[in-house]
């Protein structure tokens, strides 16, 4: 009771102002948390805006053609999780005639809501008393106890969630909830935390073993793949290009790209790849100018392959298959490696 009181103490005098914290309208609230998924506040929170800009109610994102929700979220990644709010909009609105579920469990049924949203949306919005589980509430707890239990492990997923379930307050969940994110997000840092002007530094085990640096504890994951992607930008003497959905279940599923060849190693190191190009589907039979636009590959971290890439421009007279207007690229959704090479080339 001691700490949730401390918390939330802390909370009223150092909470930032948030749009969706002006509200309890379960659409906003839902909407900020699968934004904020993976994604830091100043990330997300123009997405926010613009989405509630857009789609003021779920009835106007269920409406909405996916590639349009696509296109808004470009920029933010992990693109699975704007299918899954597009599907979840539709389900909400023509399902369940716009209402919202009002309980934890019956929110989980809801794709791409797992715990921590199910439980944010839950307390803040019907004022259930569960316990929400992020990053930064891992942060904290693992300090203020001194948990060693690694976070990514089914062992330490219980272990913390049973804990923040005991500490949160029964009469105030919504503001517990939101306190000991906020403390975790702006007091306790993964890096560098304000220690020293801390409420719970006499108490933090971590504070007073030395142990900041070393919690929460957090199991290495697999090493991240080597990919070298290779995008075919064609430019054909009627400014069009060749634009090519990815429909396949993985990374960037529905969005577009221009033609890509994967190679093993960097295709400037490939002897013959001009050899190999004229063999390609796109350009068998034809003549065409090659020129690379970067010499050096622009690296792009993803969380489970890291993708060196490079863009290779293709001067062609006519394009061996339907094109799209260059003046009309930039309303296709794409992946933002590929947005911010719209941007360089200035097409």
């Amino acid at each position: 009771m001691i700490f949730s009181k401390t918390l939330t103490h802390w909370y009223s005098n150092n909470k930032r102002n948030l749009p969706w914290r002006e509200t309890n309208n379960p659409y906003y609230i839902w909407l900020s948390e699968i934004i904020l998924q993976q994604t830091q506040v100043k990330q997300g929170l123009p997405y926010y805006v613009a989405f509630v800009s857009k789609f003021p109610t779920v009835f106007e994102l269920a409406k909405a053609d996916e590639s349009d929700v696509l296109k808004l979220w470009q920029g933010l990644g992990y693109y699975s999780r704007a299918r899954n709010l597009h599907a979840s909009a539709k389900y909400v609105a023509n399902e369940l005639k716009g209402k919202f579920p009002d309980n934890y469990m019956d929110l989980l049924e809801l794709k791409g809501v797992g715990d921590y949203t199910a439980s944010a949306i839950a307390s803040i919005c019907f004022n259930e008393p569960t316990a929400v589980v992020d990053g930064n509430v891992y942060r904290v707890l693992s300090r203020y106890f001194g948990i060693d239990t690694p976070i990514n492990s089914s062992k330490g997923t219980k272990e913390f969630k049973a804990l923040a379930q005991e500490l949160i307050d029964k009469k105030h969940p919504a503001e517990f909830n939101q306190a000991i994110m906020e403390f975790g997000a702006t007091q306790c840092k993964p890096k560098n935390p304000y220690c020293h002007i801390c409420p719970f530094n006499e108490g933090c085990l971590a504070f007073n073993n030395n142990r900041i640096a070393e919690l929460p504890v957090k199991i290495k994951s697999a090493k991240a793949k080597k990919k070298h992607f290779n995008f075919l930008v064609f430019i054909s003497e009627d400014n069009k290009t060749i634009l090519e959905k990815r429909e396949s279940k993985g990374i960037w599923q529905n969005l577009y790209q221009f033609p890509l060849i994967e190679t093993e190693k960097n295709a400037n190191d490939i002897e013959g790849f001009n050899n190999f190009l004229e063999n390609h589907d796109l350009l068998k039979g034809i003549s065409f100018e090659l020129s690379l636009y970067n010499k050096e590959p622009i690296l792009h971290k993803l969380s489970h392959q890291h993708l060196y890439t490079q863009f290779w421009v293709v001067n062609v007279e006519k394009l061996p298959t339907e094109g799209v207007s260059i003046g009309k690229v930039r309303e296709f959704a794409v992946p933002i490696l590929i947005g911010n090479f719209i941007e360089s080339f200035n097409f």
